[in-house]
């Protein structure tokens, strides 16, 4: 090769290396992924499990698996760095539906004695009826189970997770409802990524 081609291929590939953007694949950070799984047979729960998503989405670099709390697979479960799980409130509590979901992380997926679920970030959502008809209770009762299974529980959006109000003077949910879903949903996916990065 012709001395003067030679720098000046040398000078193009010197200047790959510094162009501003530019990371090794080493420093690339991991890709998270987030599970959100809820019961809904009103649409207002499934509304805000899509707010959630939406709101962990605006981290880069985060996959999310959106999926009612019967169709979730082992797969779903344990390649999630995030689980959210979602519920409107029956007797001031989590659905039938939901229940089902968490004794099956057991019964069906094999989650103890292993606690194949440890350290992975967990939190919570509800909708209900009333102002003071449980939700709370319900995000609670989440957390709880998540708790027992050695995760790592963050609220976002209200004390406990994210919840809204569908019957009223205005009933469904509303643009603060829906905001508040997002936050959730930003902060899990952002806590999930520190944790993760931890771990490397």
């Amino acid at each position: 090769m012709h001395r003067s081609t030679f720098l000046s291929a040398a000078l193009i590939g010197s200047s790959l290396v510094l162009m501003p953007g530019f990371t090794e694949a080493s420093e690339l950070p991991q890709r998270v992924h987030v599970l959100i799984a809820y019961h809904s047979m009103t649409g207002h729960t499934e509304k805000m499990a899509q707010g959630i998503m939406d709101g962990a989405k605006t981290v880069p670099g985060t996959d999310v698996v959106l999926k009612r709390v019967g169709q979730v697979t082992a797969k779903d479960l344990f390649s999630a760095d995030a689980v959210v799980v979602g519920s409107p409130v029956y007797w001031s509590n989590m659905a039938g539906e939901v229940k089902t979901f968490f004794d099956n992380w057991q019964l069906k997926f094999g989650v103890f004695p292993e606690f194949k679920m440890r350290d992975k970030v967990g939190a919570a959502f509800a909708t209900g009826g009333q102002v003071a008809g449980g939700k709370e209770v319900t995000m609670l009762t989440i957390l709880a189970a998540m708790l027992g299974n050695q995760m790592i529980v963050v609220s976002g959006g209200g004390a406990f997770g994210a919840s809204a109000t569908t019957e009223g003077e205005s009933p469904g949910i509303d643009d603060k409802e829906l905001a508040a879903a997002k936050v959730l949903g930003k902060r899990v996916a952002e806590v999930a990524r520190v944790v993760k990065r931890g771990r490397q």
